[in-house]
């Protein structure tokens, strides 16, 4: 295979993978150039432009731009999504919900959903590290498709991924949390709350172990009961995350989860102490 043969099949696949991915958004680009920007990463520009010899010129080749514009526009189209769905939601709740739609957690789902990471771009040496499966990456992709869904054809297409993707079942599953008092993912700020009203102390977070490569770092946090004077703490409940704040709130998970089961059963024996009291 010649070297133009080469170029012209590299190309043809190319546009494949880009037609694929066209069908999972929705929508065909009318510039798909937008598309492939949104889709490479900075470690493939500064590859490029290390080998071309264009050293410092590499910002104009990747996907950061269009991030930054894609995150400023799924946060308006989310918010007007729940502004009009829910009239009912004050402005507080508003923002909890539209935090969780659009966290880094939700959008590396959302990029699961229709395969986003089979489609990045990346340098041979971050494709081989496994960049392409970290959901920071994932997430950040997402919204530079996003960015490019906004610049090739406005609001609508945006508002359809959003709904499809973003939005979707997940906002009524949000909303029954909201009704039911629950943390909408800030377990933290719930399990101290939770704790200040029971006057049970404060919680604490340490890291008691760290593992797996800069790329793939597992983190193992346990939560306790601020110590008094001279004493250990009681010991909570352990999580673990790809980060320590991850960590931290899947500890605080599940703290909470044990406490609700200890206040059911509790409430169950007296209930059945009361019932017997009666016979």
């Amino acid at each position: 295979m010649t070297h133009i043969e080469t170029a012209e099949w590299i190309e043809g696949e190319l546009e494949s993978a880009l037609a694929a991915l066209e069908i999972a958004l929705g929508y065909g680009f009318a510039n798909p150039e937008l598309l492939l920007r949104a889709l490479t990463h900075r470690s493939l520009a500064n590859q490029r432009a290390m080998e071309d010899g264009k050293i410092g010129a590499d910002s104009e080749g990747d996907n950061e731009r269009l991030e930054f514009l894609g995150d400023a526009v799924l946060g308006l189209v989310v918010g007007e999504a729940l502004f009009l769905l829910h009239p009912e939601w004050s402005e507080g709740e508003l923002t909890r919900v539209r935090a969780q739609l659009v966290s880094r957690q939700h959008m590396a789902e959302v990029a699961a959903q229709i395969d986003l990471g089979d489609h990045l771009r990346l340098s041979r040496g971050e494709d081989r590290s496994g960049l392409r499966r970290k959901s920071t990456v994932l997430s950040n992709t997402v919204e530079a498709v996003i960015g490019a869904l906004f610049l090739d054809g406005g609001l609508e297409p945006v508002r359809a991924f959003t709904q499809r993707y973003v939005i979707g079942d997940v906002v009524e599953y949000l909303a029954q949390e909201l009704r039911s008092g629950a943390a909408l993912g800030n377990y933290k700020s719930a399990l101290q709350e939770r704790l200040q009203a029971a006057r049970a102390g404060t919680p604490i977070y340490k890291v008691k172990s760290e593992s797996g490569p800069d790329h793939h770092k597992r983190f193992l946090v346990e939560v306790r009961l601020k110590p008094a004077q001279g004493e250990p703490g009681k010991a909570l409940a352990r999580g673990i995350g790809s980060t320590k704040k991850d960590a931290e709130q899947d500890a605080a998970r599940r703290a909470l989860a044990q406490l609700k089961a200890a206040e059911a059963s509790n409430g169950a024996l007296i209930a059945q102490k009361e019932e017997q009291a009666k016979q």
